[in-house]
């Protein structure tokens, strides 16, 4: 990773081993100190967004902007990234959501994840989303309210953090499911990069909804760091919007 300015930088491992390690032993994200522009810069705003990169990293941004196929990451105590966006995992709001004084029960799970005969998708997008979830043993249903909570069913939706087509995959996630970013506006290759992610994600949280959605948008490393839905705001808000186009009631308390 190379910081804007001819000068050469400290590698991004060195930049983030401290804060690192602080995000391991607080129960919250740590706020990261990054050595940008020749000089140590502390993140003190209360608002910002997280970028979790490919190689395990992550950074607390001020805010970023899409080029083509690069991704600038300004920081909060000034200075910037730019990054190849296959290099980014993905950026979610670092937003905490207010957390009840104590966890309330979890609703009982009723809706399966993984295939069954008889499960159908809905949507512009169903025969596709049928064949596809079948192949990697995936409800349908869940496939078509996600892609309608991401792209509302488009299959050339761009959003403004580098996520494309149909199920709204980043360029990294892609091409770690096999798939090559310039084929995610093929609604076909999307589809199965997504439902190859929601295997892994099936499999790992045992099919625990809440979790393979709060995967699917903050990654898994976040469940595991959290030891179950991260408190971001618009991870919680994603499974909300999910579980109403499922049908099913909302979430109550923890994972």
């Amino acid at each position: 990773m190379s910081p804007l300015g001819p000068r050469p930088r400290p590698s991004l491992h060195a930049m983030c081993a401290r804060s690192r390690t602080a995000s391991r032993s607080a129960p919250r994200l740590a706020v990261l100190t990054l050595v940008t522009a020749g000089c140590l810069a502390s993140t003190v705003a209360a608002r910002a967004e997280i970028a979790l990169l490919t190689n395990g990293d992550f950074l607390k941004v001020a805010d970023y902007e899409l080029l083509g196929e690069k991704m600038r990451l300004e920081l909060p105590g000034g200075g910037a990234l730019l990054l190849d966006l296959e290099r980014i995992e993905r950026i979610i709001d670092d937003e905490i959501a207010p957390q009840p004084s104590e966890p309330e029960p979890v609703a009982a799970p009723g809706f399966p994840l993984r295939w069954q005969e008889g499960q159908q998708a809905e949507g512009p997008h169903a025969a596709l989303l049928d064949q596809v979830a079948a192949d990697y043993g995936v409800n349908p249903r869940l496939m078509s309210a996600m892609a309608r909570a991401e792209s509302n069913h488009d299959p050339r939706a761009l959003s403004h953090k580098g996520a494309r087509g149909l199920l709204q995959l980043m360029p990294a996630t892609a091409q770690r499911f096999g798939i090559q970013p310039e084929n995610l506006w093929d609604p076909l290759h999307n589809a199965t990069a997504s439902a190859r992610y929601l295997r892994f994600l099936i499999d790992r949280f045992d099919g625990e909804l809440d979790l393979v959605l709060a995967g699917y948008n903050a990654g898994e490393g976040a469940v595991e760091r959290y030891g179950g839905v991260p408190p971001y705001r618009e991870t919680q808000g994603y499974i909300e919007r999910i579980r109403r186009f499922l049908d099913l009631a909302p979430r109550q308390g923890d994972v």
